[in-house]
């Protein structure tokens, strides 16, 4: 039987201490947390002047409030958030309907590939032109800008050629335009970033986020992948869910 983990107690204490004070609704003053932690007061000012020191916490007149490293913390780990909640989604997507599978999220006017779920027998596209700049020719891509409003879809597509990347590949801005406003729900790609492979992704909507769960697979599956887009648009929706709760 493993034995119990070693701790650093100094570290679990100004732990505490960050939690406390964000848990407050005022600025936390030393004795009030030395108090609600049971730590002697010497002990508490010396954790909080290191916490201040650092920019986890700011002293304010009337006590401390968390500071913006913190906030930025908070900020950085946004994206890492949403694929810890996200992950179990797409490998059980994976699983079920044996393709790799994607996560990608609308940020800061870029289409951004965040996550990917494969495995041995199931391999992940080989993404040989950067996904960011290819929206028009990937699933989770067309996804994305179509869930976008007029505006900001001609931001997107003004900064990035509609390349051809493969005979498939709509370079048409009009035919793009129309395809993208008919889109809704499940979004394909049949060899249109690479020939071979086919692709269909589903939105994933969440207060302050626009995203798509896709899986890819041999172009021989892509009837399959159509028969049944209940599964990916089940994953999806986990997807959302998962965020709007950290949310």
């Amino acid at each position: 039987m493993a034995g119990a983990p070693t701790l650093i107690g100094s570290v679990q204490r100004a732990l505490h201490l960050l939690d406390a004070v964000g848990a407050s609704e005022r600025p936390a003053t030393a004795k009030f947390l030395a108090r609600a932690l049971d730590l002697p007061l010497p002990t508490t000012y010396h954790l909080l002047r290191t916490l201040v020191h650092e920019g986890y916490l700011r002293k304010l007149d009337d006590g401390y409030v968390l500071g913006n490293r913190v906030d930025a913390l908070g900020q950085r780990n946004t994206v890492q958030a949403v694929v810890s909640r996200a992950r179990p989604a797409l490998q059980s997507l994976r699983d079920e309907l044996r393709g790799a599978t994607y996560l990608s999220l609308y940020q800061d006017g870029e289409i951004k590939l965040i996550d990917v779920a494969d495995g041995p027998s199931m391999p992940s596209v080989d993404l040989w032109v950067g996904v960011h700049e290819v929206g028009h020719a990937t699933a989770f891509g067309k996804c994305i800008l179509s869930c976008l409003d007029k505006p900001g879809r001609d931001d997107y597509l003004s900064r990035y050629k509609l390349a051809d990347l493969t005979p498939h590949t709509v370079t048409d801005p009009r035919v793009l335009e129309q395809r993208l406003r008919l889109n809704r729900g499940v979004v394909a790609d049949r060899e249109e970033y690479l020939l071979g492979t086919a692709c269909v992704a589903a939105p994933v909507r969440a207060p302050g986020l626009i995203g798509a769960v896709a899986i890819s697979a041999p172009v021989r599956r892509y009837p399959a992948l159509m028969a049944d887009p209940g599964a990916l648009s089940r994953a999806a929706n986990r997807v959302a869910r998962a965020v709007a709760l950290r949310a």
